[in-house]
């Protein structure tokens, strides 16, 4: 029987969440990088885009985005394995947690990449190269949105990987810019983030994961900035080995296809019993609200009044119009006493209705419970916030979903 076949790249932000998880949930697959030729030809009509990663189910299925990939395995899963808690608080946090993880930490992760040329670039450009352009030299970017002036048929394998990584991190530069990354927001950025190494790392001293003794949702998530940029670029993997010794293990232990827990002692792949939060979770909440919370704010209303200003939108229009198009213009808000303007993104949403839909789930008895910790986090927005349309997925690509009632801070 054929095997599922990732596209992927190791320097791939999204790429390292599906990875983590096919490994830690252990299913057999293959990897190829988006520089083999069946990428162009097989997985490109089914997505419109050059996007990574993407997913060929063994049935010949293709499933583009990471949430999908991990939703179309974790049904299969027994209870005690999925990395989709049962219903109850640990349930809505791992959503809170997957949010965060494949959004909030996009600045850092930006910024010591493409800031640290001397230190990063002779790794980063093999990295690109080596994934973009295979042994043999074939130009198969010929029938992708890479703009490349290359020859046609085999050419030197060096030098087109050398011009395609200058291409991809010229874009890659321009789009740090476009997420806040500028001299001003700098320190700011490298304080958080060294804050956040801190209360992750103070975490993971009492457990091997968010939630316990397995990882969730927000485990795989978290996975994506720090080990595809964080954790194996040369500048800000030495912050983390220096600093964050609990989180370099982590990273580690989330490639690895066995719990791999030994400096735990004998440990349960449980999670922390009846829904429990310990205080490290609570301060890591706590963050989480104060670097987030008013990004995602200020991202709902511009996309609420964007919808306003689109009345003529239907349900089942494409987001932006078309597949390659995934923002819709710059939103701007204060951020520790600094003007941030970036991208502003319609696929949060789908981030938040998942949050929503489990909270909802919840007796009313708990969700008071997890509201006042969500309260207390400065995060209960998550809880509420919503625009004048609903999202969805359909053939790989965010679409507009039913109307409803917009719920806006303010």
């Amino acid at each position: 029987m054929d095997k599922p076949v990732l596209y992927a790249m190791r320097s791939s932000l999204y790429s390292s969440k599906a990875r983590s998880y096919l490994l830690k949930q252990g299913i057999e697959h293959l990897e190829r990088p988006p520089g083999d030729p069946r990428y162009a030809s097989e997985i490109m009509p089914h997505t419109g885009r050059w996007i990574l990663p993407v997913l060929k189910t063994a049935e010949g299925e293709v499933i583009q985005d990471t949430v999908d990939i991990t939703d179309h395995f974790d049904s299969l899963m027994p209870p005690e394995r999925a990395a989709h808690p049962p219903i109850g608080a640990h349930a809505v946090l791992a959503h809170v947690f997957e949010m965060f993880g494949s959004e909030g930490l996009m600045r850092p992760a930006l910024h010591f990449r493409w800031n640290f040329d001397e230190q990063n670039m002779p790794f980063v450009g093999e990295d690109f190269g080596r994934g973009l352009v295979l042994p043999g030299g074939a130009n198969t970017f010929e029938s992708t949105s890479f703009d490349v002036d290359l020859a046609d048929g085999v050419v030197d394998v060096k030098e087109t990987r050398a011009g395609i990584s200058k291409f991809a991190a010229d874009r890659m530069r321009a789009l740090t810019i476009d997420f806040g990354v500028n001299p001003e927001t700098i320190p700011e950025i490298e304080r958080s983030y060294s804050e956040f190494l801190a209360l992750f790392s103070a975490h993971l001293e009492v457990s091997p994961y968010l939630l316990g003794g397995r990882p969730t949702l927000g485990d795989f998530a978290f996975m994506g900035p720090l080990y595809a940029h964080l954790s194996r670029d040369p500048y800000p993997s030495a912050i983390m080995k220096r600093e964050a010794w609990p989180v370099w293990r982590w990273v580690e232990r989330m490639n690895s296809p066995i719990p791999d827990t030994g400096e735990y002692g004998e440990t349960s792949t449980a999670l922390f019993p009846d829904n429990g939060i310990n205080r490290t979770l609570t301060d890591l909440l706590a963050y989480m609200g104060r670097e987030f919370a008013d990004e995602v704010v200020a991202h709902m209303n511009f996309i609420d009044g964007y919808l306003s200003e689109h009345p003529d939108l239907t349900e089942g229009d494409i987001v932006g119009g078309k597949a390659t198009r995934r923002t819709l213009g710059m939103v701007t808000w204060d951020w520790h006493d600094h003007e941030v303007t970036t991208h502003a993104i319609p696929y949060r949403i789908l981030h938040l209705q998942r949050i929503q839909e489990d909270f909802s789930a919840l007796s009313d008895q708990d969700q008071s419970e997890l509201r006042s910790i969500m309260r207390d986090a400065g995060l209960e927005v998550l809880l509420d916030i919503k625009a004048r349309r609903r999202l969805a997925r359909a053939d790989n690509r965010e679409v507009w979903g039913a109307e409803q009632d917009a719920v806006l801070p303010g």
